[in-house]
């Protein structure tokens, strides 16, 4: 009985999301956006980037920044400084003072307060011309037209958030198979009509909706919650194919991945009650699919691979020889690196579903 009860569990744990992803990919990845771009739209941005302690990474970013071949007078960059004391600051106002044709505002805190506190302290200084806002971190690298190609998109009133694909600098790390998935995921949810699951290294959000809902700012709230917010507001959030940016490998890659997960997590447990108790909240079929789809596989998928392998453990114990071939496969599969992967993305969230539980507030997740 606990054989065929763990195989249940098996059989839906990755049936779910084969059968998702197969759909997704085969039916949505397809379709036409359904939205009128404008390659020529030229709106003001404001790019925000918060920072602690990025003196390895601040100068390369901002040289990366003013690399961008949007027109230089529609755009204004707020570095927002969390508290550093490693002369981060010193090297934004050298580079500043040799980049004078460069609109940088820069806003100090002399405490660590944490990253969503540098964001929503940098929204305060944009500007009244501004039509989208653009969030990134310090130790990512755009493509030289990623401001053009993102901004053609908000050209359509309907489109609130527009969030890029991501890989790793390194292209053979072993983390760009889990991306190669992803951003297919992502990237069809969004031809439906939009994903809950958005990247810090480019998140672009329309000035306008900021100023009348503001974000979500419970503990734990941040890339994936701010699209996931514009998404339940009723507008498209969605994740484009034709903007890519790399992010750097770099920290305890581990404990990165764990808070990541946490803030996934916190995503989907708390963004869209966030949303109705702020009554702004807007059902929408297709979204609500979605969210349900992806609320599924970050909360609840994980533990039924838990209990099914703790089911096959029992019966090993009591000298079962089918719970024993079972686990042996199992075992056996994870020399397949894609099965490896998503066992190890299960294991993340199970991780951080446990420290959630105790941990009050996730700050600066990229620097764990």
């Amino acid at each position: 009985m606990l054989e065929l009860i763990a195989l249940i569990l098996a059989g839906i744990h990755f049936g779910i999301p084969l059968t998702y992803y197969y759909y997704a990919k085969t039916r949505w990845l397809s379709k036409p956006w359904n939205i009128k771009i404008d390659e020529n739209y030229r709106p003001k941005v404001t790019i925000i980037l918060p920072t602690h302690n990025e003196s390895k990474f601040i100068w390369n970013r901002l040289n990366n920044i003013y690399a961008q071949n949007y027109p230089r007078d529609l755009i204004e960059v707020i570095v927002s400084d969390d508290g550093s004391d490693d002369g981060t600051v010193d090297l934004i106002k050298k580079w500043a003072s040799e980049h004078r044709n460069v609109n940088l505002k820069l806003i100090e805190s002399r405490e660590w307060k944490g990253k969503l506190s540098a964001v929503v302290e940098a929204l305060k200084h944009v500007s009244s011309e501004s039509s989208i806002v653009v969030f990134t971190d310090a130790d990512v690298f755009w493509e030289p037209s990623a401001l053009n190609k993102t901004t053609k998109y908000f050209a359509d009133p309907s489109v609130g958030a527009v969030t890029s694909s991501i890989v790793y600098s390194d292209d053979e790390m072993f983390e760009n198979i889990y991306r190669n998935y992803y951003n297919i995921i992502r990237v069809a949810e969004s031809k439906i009509y939009a994903t809950p699951v958005h990247n810090g290294p480019f998140l672009a959000i329309r000035t306008e909706l900021l100023r009348k809902f503001g974000l979500p700012t419970f503990p734990g709230s941040d890339d994936s919650s701010f699209g996931s917010y514009i998404a339940l507001l009723g507008f498209r959030a969605i994740q484009v194919d034709d903007v890519v940016v790399k992010e750097i490998v770099r920290g305890n890659q581990f404990l990165r991945k764990i808070v990541r997960a946490q803030l996934l997590l916190s995503n989907f447990l708390k963004t869209k009650q966030y949303a109705k108790n702020s009554e702004v909240y807007k059902y929408t079929k297709s979204f609500e699919r979605i969210w349900g789809m992806e609320w599924w596989l970050h909360v609840i998928n994980p533990w039924l691979l838990i209990v099914c392998v703790f089911l096959l453990v029992v019966g090993a114990f009591h000298a079962s020889l089918t719970a024993l071939i079972l686990l042996g496969i199992g075992l056996m599969l994870l020399v397949l690196r894609v099965y490896r992967t998503w066992v190890l993305q299960q294991l993340y969230l199970i991780i951080a579903s446990v420290r959630n539980l105790w941990t009050r507030e996730i700050v600066w997740s990229n620097r764990q």
